[in-house]
């Protein structure tokens, strides 16, 4: 595949839409529609683990995309710093913790979206005084509720919560679903 030329054909505040002629390996060309965050950034999706209960901190968050709530991970945009990550999980969930691995920066939704992330492993103390009773700091567009969930009941709550209308994250059913499913 060789890309030819590419036209932005909408802009918006945060996102625009652009369309992008391609050749194919045997020469026929190809029209691709793709969307572009407009100030590039790195993401981060935040895997946030309670100790020493070793329960998730997940999110379920009205997303207006799809009408509806999506239960997933805490995540935010972090303009290339993870440890913006340590803020996205205060203000989404009000815990605190230390960053204790970050991934290599990933492309994220590839068929549609220009967009990287990096995924950072959060582990918040929940003896420590602010992790007693988590106060979140949400923006006024934001509607998120917090949930723990235990590894062993994740599947289950997540199909609980499909049946009650909750949009499941992919990435959740990525980490937890498929970690049930793989067995060395």
């Amino acid at each position: 595949m060789k890309k030819i030329s590419e036209k932005m054909v909408f802009e918006g505040e945060w996102l625009s839409v652009h369309e992008t002629l391609v050749e194919s390996k045997n020469g026929a060309s190809i029209v691709w529609e793709s969307v572009r965050r407009k100030k590039s950034s790195v993401g981060v999706i935040i895997v946030a683990r309670l100790m020493p209960s070793k329960r998730f901190i997940l999110i379920r968050q009205f997303r207006p995309a799809v009408n509806g709530y999506v239960l997933s991970f805490p995540a935010g945009l972090a303009f290339g710093d993870p440890q913006h990550a340590l803020v996205e999980l205060k203000e989404e969930t009000g815990y605190t913790g230390k960053i204790v691995a970050v991934s290599p920066v990933l492309k994220t939704g590839t068929s549609l979206i220009d967009d990287s992330g990096q995924i950072v492993y959060i582990e918040a103390d929940e003896k420590s005084p602010e992790n007693k009773n988590p106060v979140q700091a949400l923006e006024p567009g934001e509607d998120i509720s917090v949930c723990l969930v235990k590894k062993s009941e994740a599947v289950n709550f997540f199909l609980k919560e499909q049946r009650k209308g909750t949009y499941i994250s992919s990435n959740l059913w990525y980490f937890f679903g498929l970690s049930e499913w793989i067995k060395e």
